[in-house]
């Protein structure tokens, strides 16, 4: 029997490891996008800490893209989580979102729907919405729970305020095409279309598919600037990772 020569570690990485990657890459990239939450818009939907994959083909593929067979498409609904980059108005004084950005929010307009609120309820086409979703956890606001006819919002993207008056009609606003009107689960406490207008559709990466981790955190936790600051709180994940990690939370699917 010949003898056997071993394969060397070279080839065996390359025949192995780099397709291995070169796959995940892919997913990453084209199939779906790891973020986080930074910010307690969503709440109660999703948390401050959730840690999340984007599923970036269902939201708009070509109509003939061979993707159809293992993902198939279906166009943006009512209602539907969204994850996009944050658009220009958002990251514009006074907001100040950084530039790229992902933001995460709820879809409540579809091009060319008719949208307003009245002391907090969103009505859409003239019909009121029934939201179980949302949360209210401040007091009444005209300018917020009025929106657009109580007044100006307090943060409201000068860009904003200068182009809204085109897309009144009635008293509501009408989302024009090619553009999506988004909204925070947590009314009283989230700056969405109402403060910096619609979503472009290129904006627009995908949907939340599922909570892979969720870190018990607050939004301080998300605000250091160094690179001292990163690696301290790097350090207290590790160290509080098995205490603070929201077990409940592990493979939720957003809703």
């Amino acid at each position: 029997m010949p003898k056997t020569t071993p394969t060397p570690l070279t080839e065996t990485f390359l025949r192995v490891w780099i397709p291995t990657l070169v796959v995940a890459l892919f997913i990453i990239t084209f199939v779906v996008q790891p973020f986080d939450i930074p910010s307690g818009s969503m709440e109660n939907t999703l948390l401050i800490g959730d840690h999340l994959l984007a599923d970036r083909i269902r939201l708009s593929p070509p109509p003939n893209d061979w993707t159809r067979v293992l993902l198939p498409y279906r166009g943006l609904q009512h209602g539907d989580i969204v994850v996009f980059l944050a658009t220009q108005n958002d990251t514009a004084p006074p907001i100040n979102t950084p530039p790229g950005e992902h933001v995460v929010k709820r879809l409540i307009g579809l091009p060319g729907d008719h949208i307003k609120l009245v002391h907090g309820v969103v009505y859409r086409n003239g019909q009121a919405l029934v939201e179980p979703y949302a949360v209210h956890s401040g007091g009444y606001d005209p300018a917020r729970d009025d929106w657009p006819n109580g007044g100006t919002p307090l943060e409201t993207a000068p860009g904003w305020q200068a182009a809204l008056p085109q897309y009144l009609q009635d008293g509501a606003v009408v989302v024009p095409p090619g553009q999506y009107f988004c909204m925070g689960d947590n009314r009283d406490n989230s700056l969405d279309s109402r403060y910096w207008g619609f979503v472009p559709e290129a904006n627009l990466i995908g949907r939340p598919s599922i909570i892979y981790w969720s870190y018990e955190s607050d939004e301080s936790d998300y605000l250091a600037q160094g690179m001292g600051d990163r690696v301290a709180g790097l350090l207290s994940v590790i160290i509080h990772a098995p205490t603070r990690t929201r077990w409940s939370r592990t493979l939720r699917l957003p809703r």
